[in-house]
């Protein structure tokens, strides 16, 4: 009985890491359903409280992006994307499914408009793909030439 545990958490971890890694067409679903897809560098985090779309209240943070380029949706220098999740003096709170962005960092991010007007991640903390040095995703094999093949194949 202990083993059908076990498969079932290696079968949703190989499921997870085919959908961060864009294998099969996950990343083509990805692109498909977002409404804006860019790279660049993220210039500024600034955290606050708001409230959701359910009526909680939680700190979010907006983080400002320098457009390297667009891959899909109008051009824009920068945009500006909000997350759940960040510190508001000594309090914090941190979402599970939600990526921490800090200044500096540069990743592929699938945006979603909201109905106020700002942007989010489309598929939550999977609209979000943080590059290294080497323009490849943290943590996979997949690189930055990779998700733009994807994206144009979305586009098609």
């Amino acid at each position: 009985m202990r083993l059908l545990p076990v498969l079932l958490i290696a079968g949703l971890s190989v499921a997870s890491l085919s959908a961060q890694s864009g294998n099969g067409n996950g990343l083509i679903q990805q692109a498909r359903g977002a409404k804006k897809v860019v790279v660049g560098t993220v210039t500024n985090v600034t955290s606050t409280f708001d409230v959701n779309a359910y009526g909680d209240r939680l700190i979010v943070s907006n983080a400002q992006l320098h457009v390297d380029e667009t891959l899909k949706g109008p051009k824009e220098p920068s945009v500006t994307f909000t997350v759940e999740g960040g510190t508001v003096g000594e309090l914090s709170l941190s979402v599970s499914d939600m990526p921490v962005m800090e200044i500096g960092e540069r990743a592929v991010v699938f945006l979603d408009d909201t109905n106020r007007g700002g942007h989010v991640p489309h598929g939550r903390g999977y609209g979000v793909l943080k590059l290294n040095a080497n323009n490849q995703v943290d943590g996979t094999t997949l690189t930055l030439d990779d998700i733009k093949n994807a994206v144009q194949a979305a586009n098609r």
